[in-house]
């Protein structure tokens, strides 16, 4: 049976009208006059709606009770709540309750028609977010870069050769690690992952290798290391290229022969561990330094694999973001937040310096702090917005054959940057912002133009439509530097 809107109002004349306008869309539509009539359509015909749209409060009965019910059955059900402009208050309640959105009574029947779409495709997009939630995920992906690594995996799957990861600190080098034992002989023994730059040098060694009982003050019982927990299954190094020079001899000694000893103790141990590393550094620049052991690096460096940044997979984030939503919004029992299409283009553009940990990080936050369920752009972090924070860049927008700018980031305009600069300067209420902008585009306009014209001014003021005069006294003004004469 096909998957219909369903419209909850005890007002005629709201059903009539929304039932028309969506069938001149081609949308199929089913109309209640109350919840009741709903709960029992749902327990009855066995049908399903693929959007709920539903007044907040009519006779006898609350639209929010209908949200509340409907969610515990339907809980990736988008549901539309109307309200009064009057019931605002309740709308913030609708949204606590997982409504997609509200429409405010008296609405525009095109904007209703448009926010009914949204909620379709949010619905579309559900279902395959609810199948890659379902599965237990090791790595996401579809970038020509991942498929790199997947492949190398699979081929590693029947292996329990040392692996060397490499990649930027965030990347998921882990992640990759835990799919390689997965994939692996292995994979019914122990995995134990050590960070050795999160241990203290002097704890190390006997994290690594155990110790035994008086080994040192302290060391009260005997206690097993990183590699007997890891026997028979993989041992996972990460950091690696931070590891001490004398503990690089004894993991060397491990690695050569296989046997290894206990800090105090006096009987050689048989380690049976694959061991796979990890480093952001560059370990050929450690070794020429000489604070890496060039024999050890050898040991190591039999399968190498990168693990390529976010940066490079940018056409993974959107898939990505909505995992992480979703995980987010599980660990904190709430519904998950979903991200506006120019949202989504927008973080698609940011380089991310912290890569997926970074993102990940990012959508905990939209978890926690953005309004609303459907997040826009201007419900992000204000340290995203272009030119805010250096330590994370956006993708510069270019220029075209025609000197028109190309906008930074696809579905965003630099008019709607520019409102939404605009808007943050006047939520911090910063004084003459006319003035500060103006100053701000003159300058962009100016500094532009000399670049191009390789710093003559009389060349960039025929470029920009200006007098040669005007170009002088805005240089001097706004203190730009680098403008020739001829």
């Amino acid at each position: 049976m096909k998957k219909t809107i369903w419209i909850v109002d005890d007002d005629d004349s709201i059903r009539w009208v929304l039932e028309k306008a969506l069938a001149r869309e081609g949308l199929v539509t089913r109309s209640f006059r109350q919840p009741d009539e709903v709960m029992q359509a749902l327990d009855e015909d066995g049908e399903l709606p693929q959007v709920l749209v539903s007044d907040i409060r009519m006779n006898g009965a609350s639209g929010l009770d209908l949200l509340q019910t409907v969610k515990l059955r339907l809980p990736s059900l988008p549901v539309i709540i109307m309200t009064a402009f009057s019931d605002l208050d309740s709308a913030v309640a609708a949204f606590k309750g997982g409504a997609f959105e509200y429409l405010a009574k008296p609405f525009d029947l095109s904007k209703a028609v448009e926010l009914i779409r949204r909620a379709l495709e949010e619905s579309e997009r559900e279902t395959t977010v609810e199948q890659i939630q379902d599965v237990e995920t090791e790595i996401l992906g579809h970038a020509a870069a991942m498929q790199e690594v997947f492949r190398a995996i699979g081929r590693l799957s029947q292996s329990s050769v040392t692996v060397l990861i490499t990649g930027e600190s965030g990347s998921g080098k882990e992640l990759v690690a835990r799919a390689l034992h997965k994939h692996s002989p292995r994979v019914n023994q122990p995995f134990i992952a050590l960070n050795t730059a999160a241990i203290p040098k002097d704890l190390l060694e006997s994290e690594l290798f155990g110790h035994e009982r008086g080994a040192f003050t302290g060391a009260q019982s005997s206690r097993r290391g990183r590699f007997e927990q890891a026997e028979g299954g993989t041992l996972f190094l990460d950091e690696i290229g931070d590891m001490p020079f004398d503990l690089q001899t004894r993991l060397l000694r491990v690695l050569s022969d296989g046997h290894f000893y206990r800090v105090g103790g006096h009987q050689p141990l048989k380690a049976n561990v694959r061991l796979i590393a990890a480093t952001h550094q560059n370990l050929e620049e450690r070794v020429k330094e000489g604070v890496f052991r060039e024999d050890l690096f050898h040991r190591l460096n039999v399968i190498r694999l990168r693990v390529p940044s976010l940066r490079e997979r940018r056409e993974d984030i959107p898939v990505l973001a909505k995992h992480f939503l979703l995980q987010s919004a599980k660990q904190l029992g709430v519904d998950a937040k979903r991200l506006s299409d120019q949202a989504l283009n927008f973080i698609s553009g940011l380089d991310f310096p912290g890569n997926v940990r970074q993102l990940e990080n990012l959508c905990n936050w939209i978890t926690v702090m953005a309004p609303g369920q459907v997040v826009e752009v201007v419900d992000l972090p204000s340290e995203l917005m272009p030119n805010s924070y250096s330590g994370m860049s956006h993708t510069q927008g270019a220029a075209h054959n025609d000197g028109t700018l190309r906008a930074p980031i696809e579905g965003i305009s630099w008019n709607e940057l520019l409102e939404l600069k605009a808007s943050e300067m006047l939520q911090d209420d910063i004084p003459e912002i006319m003035n500060v902008m103006s100053r701000d585009f003159e300058s962009v306009l100016i500094r532009a133009a000399l670049k191009h014209t390789h710093g003559r001014k009389n060349d960039a003021a025929i470029r920009l439509g200006i007098g040669r005069n005007t170009i002088s006294r805005k240089i001097q003004e706004l203190g730009i530097e680098g403008a020739k004469d001829e």
